[in-house]
């Protein structure tokens, strides 16, 4: 049962002690694939830098997050842009928008998610030229705002993307489905009190759910409290397959498809 950790900060300082001892216990714990996901310029480096030590198992995203956005030095974007052309690099971001933390305006940050979108979809419309790489999406205290840019950004052309660790509602989720997007859980569908958000997650398609560890961040029930780690991602699987009433296995390997077909990476043999 091949897990795919969708979101992961695998360059991260949490794991600078036992990077190479995580990376096994993943392993031991079944996961086949990660994404190592950038938020600065010197982040996205680094996954990259990453994927290409483990190509067999890690791909990476480049971005800038939101609440990065007022720090980008002249040249970041650029930097971005240029690492997007990486063959280990197989989406955009993490971007998005955030009125939560007050670490960058909002204007700032507006302007590079559709910087993000822009590239994506530069992608789309010369397929023939290069790979189209998806954008993942980071919300919080934002939905409205984000699902208005992506409703201007699908009037350019089609998306392709995923609603990273989705804490939204159901008409949020409806939304961006109806857009073509994935949508992604994290450790929190599986937290005692998020009993509405399961409900949400029960009811999104089969072939667009996905599932993430966000590590180092949320860790899922009953390991809260703890650093997050991909070797954790089962048990986001199991809560999920359990709540949408499918065999765990049946459940992996949908997601699992899911996300080869969102990043671009070939199915086995």
């Amino acid at each position: 049962m091949p897990l795919f950790d969708t979101h992961a900060h695998l360059d991260q300082s949490e794991f600078d002690d036992d990077r190479p001892a995580m990376m096994e216990r993943a392993r031991q714990a079944g996961v086949a694939h990660l994404v190592a996901v950038g938020i600065t310029a010197d982040s996205s480096q680094a996954c990259v830098d990453l994927a290409a030590r483990h190509p067999q198992t890690i791909v990476a995203a480049v971005g800038i997050q939101p609440n990065y956005c007022a720090q980008a030095a002249p040249g970041d974007w650029d930097r971005i842009v240029q690492l997007a052309a990486d063959p280990h690099v197989a989406a955009l971001g993490e971007t998005g928008l955030d009125r939560h933390w007050d670490y960058s305006p909002f204007e700032v940050q507006q302007d590079f998610f559709d910087r993000h979108l822009r590239l994506s979809q530069q992608g789309s419309q010369q397929r023939s030229e290069q790979r189209v790489l998806p954008f993942i999406v980071h919300t919080r205290e934002s939905d409205a705002d984000v699902v208005a840019m992506l409703v201007e950004a699908r009037r350019r052309g089609p998306l392709a993307g995923v609603m990273h660790s989705f804490t939204g509602n159901a008409e949020t989720a409806g939304q961006c489905l109806e857009l073509g997007l994935y949508i992604s859980f994290a450790g929190m569908v599986t937290f005692k009190n998020a009993g509405e958000l399961r409900t949400v997650a029960k009811k999104v398609p089969a072939d667009r759910i996905l599932i993430e560890t966000d590590s180092p961040y949320l860790s899922p029930h009953p390991l809260r409290g703890r650093r997050n780690e991909p070797a954790h991602l089962i048990h986001t699987a199991e809560c999920l397959a359990r709540e949408r009433g499918v065999p765990l296995a049946e459940f992996i390997a949908q997601t699992d498809e899911n996300a080869r077909r969102l990043f671009g990476i070939d199915s086995p043999g």
